[in-house]
């Protein structure tokens, strides 16, 4: 059973790719944006909580989302694909001890690298096909800088561990999923 974590930085293509690694092994896609929503719209006491701190325009915690992915991994028995978690050194550790309680651990975390030039290039053409006006180039490089100071530590993280898998992620998105589908192997 594999467990993967896909990981890059914003518009690295880990939307696009988690679809292929979700069907070429058959996984469960784990993104704590729709766990978030499904506890929401399952009416969960947890679900009720996140709504209450979200609609109070406030950031719902680690230990929340911790709670969640708990579930997620207690109830999958496919193997999962992690997309958006964990974020922090710490997120990564509570990870492993999550896998392990449940007899698990991870496979890879397989990362996507991109030049910072095509990133921009991506986020603003998805800003301008999608229509949003908040992605221009100020805050895009806001958010490449967040990732480059607090999430892409994590890459280090499992890169001491032998579980990183750098995968260059450019050309035709199908050239980057079969690079993907070698790496992890």
């Amino acid at each position: 059973m594999k467990n993967i974590v896909i990981f890059g930085a914003p518009g690295a293509g880990k939307g696009t790719q988690s679809d292929f690694i979700v069907e070429h092994y058959g996984l469960t896609h784990v993104s704590t944006g729709d766990l978030l929503r499904k506890e929401i719209a399952d009416e969960t006491e947890l679900g009720k909580r996140i709504k209450g701190i979200m609609d109070a325009g406030q950031l719902v915690s680690d230990d929340i989302v911790i709670e969640m992915m708990d579930k997620a991994i207690a109830a999958d028995t496919k193997g999962m694909l992690f997309d958006g978690f964990p974020r922090t050194v710490a997120q990564a550790e509570v990870l492993d001890k999550l896998l392990a309680k449940h007899g698990r651990e991870l496979t890879c975390m397989v990362q996507l690298e991109v030049p910072k030039e095509e990133l921009v290039r991506r986020l603003l053409e998805r800003a301008t096909i999608q229509g949003r006006a908040d992605d221009n180039e100020v805050t895009i490089n806001n958010r490449l800088n967040e990732y480059n100071s607090k999430t892409k530590p994590v890459a280090d993280y499992y890169a001491k561990q032998g579980k990183q898998r750098v995968v260059d992620g450019l050309g035709s998105i199908e050239d980057i999923a079969a690079r993907i589908r070698q790496a992890i192997g």
